[in-house]
């Protein structure tokens, strides 16, 4: 095998550290799909590379197996596990570092799982075998407050790569023959040697597909995916929250050779409310009252998501005083609401007349108390 095969760094393809979580991974390989998606990089000859480079390092770092077979087969690289030493070593010879022994036939075993890694060089593979599962598409949907809080149903119209409708994803001409690779026997694969070992690669005559198209589809090329627009209905639970994203399973581009479609990922934008704010299951609103409503007290009328309420303010209420609400928030996720946290805001004249004026300096009169005594002054 090439030593290049085992110097491929697929953490530093993704880039991530040795000690990234699944989840790091995850995230990391999303948002780098994104961006090196052929379809997001038209007229750059390399993006089709760099993508299946970076397919192939998830397909290896998302499964906790191969993450480990590939981690110990590098380690053994770098160690010297794999040198082959004057004139090598026979079938049934062992090797192996750090207490660990593997037969030269066992390579197939470790190899066998990593998809086309190796930056599409390696041997191919039980993911191209199985086929492989289509990519992640993105959608962005703008909500109103209200449809956020409340939850809908929205119709997204999502561009992406999605299955031919001509030829039902199949990459053929409808009418025209699909046979069997008569150089792989539909296997997609085919056994080369390197060395002392036996390896197997994409089919050079199918390019892994097994099949062999007697016409291929006039619309998609034979590739079984068409770049169009689809009109697919989403459901927003209630209460979500901005900048957060809802998966529809199986939504997305369609797989390679069988194998699972993608996902529709759908980024949600909330708009913003003229009267509420949010504070997490909590939303907030500022609510004015008149100077004497403020000094005697009074019932006032707040509105709420879903209707008015009733609201008693206590006499000598200060600017600033916040009252809960109780069960007039936003929905949570495992039932009940949060509540609605109403502010008072004294509003204070500022065009009065002069005899209203007059007014206020008889009032202060029936308060002589000094109010800034606290502050020393």
């Amino acid at each position: 095998m090439e030593r290049e095969w085992l110097e491929t760094d697929y953490y530093k393809i993704l880039g991530v550290p040795k000690s990234a979580t699944q989840k790091e991974i995850k995230k990391a390989y999303r948002k780098l799909a994104q961006e090196q998606h052929p379809d997001s990089n038209p007229g750059d000859a390399g993006a089709e590379d760099r993508f299946k480079d970076l397919s192939a390092a998830y397909a290896v770092l998302s499964d906790p197996e191969k993450r480990k077979q590939y981690d110990e087969a590098r380690e053994m690289f770098r160690t010297g596990g794999f040198a082959q030493g004057g004139g090598g070593f026979g079938q049934d010879q062992g090797f192996g570092g750090r207490g660990q022994s593997f037969r030269v036939e066992d390579l197939n075993d470790i190899f066998s799982g990593f998809g086309d890694s190796f930056g599409g060089r390696t041997t191919t593979t039980r993911a191209q075998r199985t086929g492989e599962p289509g990519a992640d598409v993105y959608a962005d949907l703008n909500l109103a407050f209200n449809e956020a809080i409340e939850g809908t149903t929205a119709t997204l119209g999502v561009d992406g790569d999605f299955s031919c409708r001509r030829c039902n994803g199949s990459g053929a001409e409808p009418g025209s023959r699909v046979t069997t690779c008569p150089i792989c026997g539909g296997s997609g694969v085919q056994a080369v040697s390197q060395g002392v070992f036996a390896m197997t690669r994409p089919c050079d005559h199918c390019r892994g597909t097994g099949r062999q198209v007697e016409q291929s589809c006039s619309t998609c090329g034979g590739r079984g995916t068409e770049r169009r627009n689809r009109q697919i209905k989403v459901r927003i639970p209630a209460g979500i929250k901005d900048r957060a994203t809802v998966k529809i399973p199986g939504k997305g581009s369609p797989g390679r050779l069988g194998g699972p479609p993608g996902d529709l990922i759908v980024r949600v934008h909330v708009g913003k409310h003229p009267v509420f704010g949010r504070k997490g299951d909590n939303l907030t609103i500022t609510v004015p009252v008149t100077f004497g409503e403020a000094v005697r007290g009074a019932e006032i009328t707040v509105p709420t998501i879903g209707g008015s309420v009733k609201l008693k303010v206590p006499p000598g209420t200060d600017s600033g005083k916040t009252f809960r609400i109780k069960g007039k928030g936003v929905p949570k996720k495992k039932g009940g609401r949060g509540d609605l946290l109403a502010t008072i805001q004294v509003h204070v004249p500022n065009d009065l007349s002069e005899e209203g004026k007059a007014l206020l300096d008889d009032l202060s009169e029936f308060d002589p108390a000094n109010v800034r005594a606290h502050l020393g002054v």
